[in-house]
């Protein structure tokens, strides 16, 4: 697919992330308004919250957006969603006779704050990605070798909807237990290796329900859009907590998304096979279509006071085992039912070079391998004071499709409340 062009002369740039192909769905709000629901075009945002108030988008008998989330038209289903990319096409192409009408609804993406898209009903974080999963049995076990289940079953845990946030909200360094290799007991504080997973989340739009299983091609419908996805991680903490139940308080302090949904839809072009299967699945798993996407993604890292921020990897999300339907499919297998607003992690995105790693523990080896950043600066893991970004494009015809950074800061810790 080439440009769609718009009459909104930004978004035709080739390297504008929200060009008339992409329309994202986030939640603003400007000087003296309440957050709505609006679209990203060009520098601009489109308060679609008014639109369907004014009577230029009408999706149904009652109104899907005037809430400041997304749910309501996420729970609507695939025929009101293209319904809706269909008349913001209309409105906001090249030549469009509403044009007058749609550009008082518009609002400078640099005077708008940016809030959390829609409403994190549940939240589970998948293992599935194979570099990663053997760069940490390396680490941690002195062995590349899987676990006998990972090459069967896309691997997870349900974490903390509660503590999803927006970019660009401050994350506090966790207190947590933690335990010596040679102590006697553990000792409580702030965790000292703070790391990130660069992942994608995948949106569920339409629920299933309880008791019955879904198809892969069920669950590749049922998800609404994509957001970029760091699942902040206290690897000290985890690794005394892990066994032998899987992360608890290490992986339960912040997770963070883009603010922009990008659309199943906007990403249709860059569909790509998952890798060839080393062990084949069983059929419940098996896909009709291609179920990963060619999207290319970045970590950055700014240490405070630092000018500019260092390239730490640069990896794709194609790199993963599993995809958002076969993660999906085996979450309802049981009978689960998967509800509007549940995000997937899609697990860390790690390639099979250094340059690709998706987390700090594999990028430095466990603090064993310290990297240099371009102030100079060494890390193993995160310091208070810096801050981590993602970044994800992908890139058609003349145009890209980006999702906003997701970028969060580390605070230090708050006062321990149990010590003196």
């Amino acid at each position: 697919m080439t440009l769609i062009r718009s009459w909104v002369e930004t978004a035709n740039d080739p390297d504008c992330p929200f060009p008339l192909n992409n329309l994202p769905y986030g939640v603003f709000s400007t000087a003296g308004t309440k957050p709505r629901c609006g679209v990203a075009i060009g520098d601009q945002v489109l308060d679609v919250t008014a639109l369907e108030r004014a009577g230029l988008l009408h999706l149904g008998d009652t109104p899907l957006l005037d809430r400041a989330a997304w749910n309501p038209l996420m729970a609507a289903g695939p025929v009101v969603w293209n319904r809706l990319r269909t008349i913001l096409f209309g409105h906001l192409a090249e030549g469009a006779g509403t044009r007058d009408q749609i550009e008082a609804h518009l609002h400078p993406l640099s005077a708008a704050t940016l809030h959390l898209p829609f409403n994190v009903t549940e939240y589970t974080d998948f293992y599935a990605g194979r570099q990663h999963a053997e760069n940490m049995g390396s680490i941690m076990r002195g062995s590349p070798d899987l676990p006998a289940n990972w090459l069967h079953i896309p691997i997870g845990y349900n974490g903390r909807a509660s503590s999803v946030v927006v970019s660009g909200t401050p994350i506090h360094r966790p207190l947590g237990q933690t335990k010596s290799p040679d102590a006697d007991a553990p000792t409580l504080g702030p965790t000292k290796r703070l790391d990130i997973e660069l992942e994608m989340g995948a949106i569920v739009g339409t629920s299933s329900p309880f008791g019955a299983p879904i198809t892969t091609e069920t669950a590749d419908a049922m998800i609404f859009g994509y957001v970029l996805l760091n699942d902040w991680s206290a690897r000290d903490i985890q690794g005394w907590e892990y066994q032998p139940l899987g992360p608890f308080q290490g992986k339960a302090f912040g997770t963070s998304i883009s603010p922009w949904i990008v659309t199943a839809a906007a990403l249709e072009p860059f569909r790509t096979s998952v890798p060839e299967r080393v062990k084949p699945l069983l059929p419940y798993l098996t896909e009709s279509k291609p179920g990963l996407y060619d999207i290319s993604l970045q970590v950055l890292m700014q240490p405070e006071g630092a000018k500019t921020a260092t390239v730490v990897s640069e990896t794709n999300y194609s790199r993963m085992y599993y995809s958002a339907a076969q993660q999906l499919t085996h979450h309802a297998l049981g009978g689960c039912g998967m509800r509007t607003g549940d995000l997937l992690g899609s697990g860390t995105i790690s390639g099979p070079n250094k340059s690709e790693y998706g987390s700090l523990m594999e990028m430095s080896w466990a603090g064993r391998e310290p990297f240099t950043l371009d102030t100079g600066e060494t890390r193993s893991f995160i310091e208070d004071g810096d801050t981590l970004t993602l970044r994800g494009a992908a890139k058609g015809s003349g145009y890209t499709i980006g999702f906003g950074d997701c970028t969060g800061k580390i605070l230090p810790a708050k006062r321990n409340p149990f010590v003196g």
